[in-house]
């Protein structure tokens, strides 16, 4: 069984490719074979040291993904092999082969192939939990999404779009303009310094927007403050790129609310992932959601796959393809 492989903190460098054990399923588990993996920032931090630190090395990064089971355990009734899979959280899964607990996978249905399904996951739930429940969107409100053109912009628009939100994005390059648009963003502002917030209160004649969903590091805090209206939310994540200085809670302008959003809050039991999955492939199937696949990558080039997500030059989901 081929897997990335990791024996220190490091630069992409340290991404191996190479063959390893095959494993068992223990009590409550599955082996799937993996059909694709997601990247994401997260796995940036697992290859740094940042994140996962109470897991030795060596380590398989990667959480996400899709496939099909091969095995199971004796006391797992729910799944069994040959059904296909998807899964948010699951150590290790940029592997030919991973071991998942049944209690954290959902089934993928037959009109949605794997790498749609793989593509949805994280990025999916993050912006579900941030648009339907950290702030949840009404019509006619306005929110601020940073960089709009990357996996979790351009389907946090879709969804404040179809709550009948209107998005004024933020994209580093005019590159990204029209992928932003086509997204539904009504309007794009191009910004690689973090000074956007005149434009925006320009854009709203100078109300400033009801929420800002902000994961652009502290590069952009300040601004994103400034750009709220009276009684405003500041939803930050992506703790990766940086944290902001502490913060002067008696400081804080415009009576706005302020707090750091995190997906595994909106799906903490099977039963919620399951419930917010299957939302997620039902808008999928309606066409209400669409999933930009940026970049496929064989799963030996993770490496390359780690430096492009790293340049910020990407846009959409990147995929591992074991």
């Amino acid at each position: 069984m081929k897997a990335i492989v990791t024996e220190q903190a490091g630069g992409p460098e340290v991404l191996k490719y190479q063959e390893c054990p095959e494993r068992q399923p223990g009590s409550g588990q599955v082996v799937v074979r993996v059909s694709a993996a997601g990247v994401n920032f997260m796995d940036i931090g697992v290859r740094k040291g940042t994140v996962w630190q109470d897991i030795p090395w060596p380590r398989i990064p990667g959480v996400e993904g899709a496939g099909v089971i091969l095995r199971t355990s004796d006391d797992v009734s729910e799944f069994v092999p040959g059904q296909r899979v998807a899964w948010v959280y699951a150590p290790g899964s940029y592997a030919e082969e991973v071991v998942i607990p049944a209690s954290a996978l959902v089934l993928i249905p037959d009109s949605i192939d794997d790498k749609t399904a793989a593509s949805v996951m994280m990025q999916g739930l993050t912006a579900s939990h941030f648009a339907t429940e950290f702030y949840p969107i009404q019509p006619g409100d306005i929110a601020l999404v940073h960089a709009a053109a990357g996996g979790v912009g351009l389907l946090l628009t879709q969804i404040i779009k179809h709550r009948g939100g209107r998005v004024i994005g933020r994209v580093s390059s005019e590159s990204k303009v029209a992928m932003a648009k086509e997204a539904g963003a009504d309007h794009v502002i191009v910004d690689t310094k973090g000074t956007f917030a005149a434009e925006v209160m320009r854009l709203t004649e100078g109300q400033g927007v009801h929420v800002v969903y902000d994961g652009s590091g502290p590069v952009t805090f300040q601004d994103s403050l400034n750009a709220l209206r009276i009684a405003g939310t500041f939803c930050w994540y992506g703790p990766i790129l940086g944290a902001p200085d502490k913060i002067d809670i008696m400081s804080l302008p415009k009576s706005i609310k302020i707090g750091y959003a995190t997906f595994n809050h909106h799906v903490h039991t099977s039963a919620l992932l399951r419930k917010h999955t299957n939302i997620l492939f039902d808008w999928l199937l309606a066409g209400t959601l669409k999933v930009s696949i940026g970049k496929e990558y064989a799963l030996a080039d993770a490496a390359q796959a780690h430096a492009d997500m790293e340049s910020r030059k990407t846009t959409g989901k990147l995929l591992l393809i074991p």
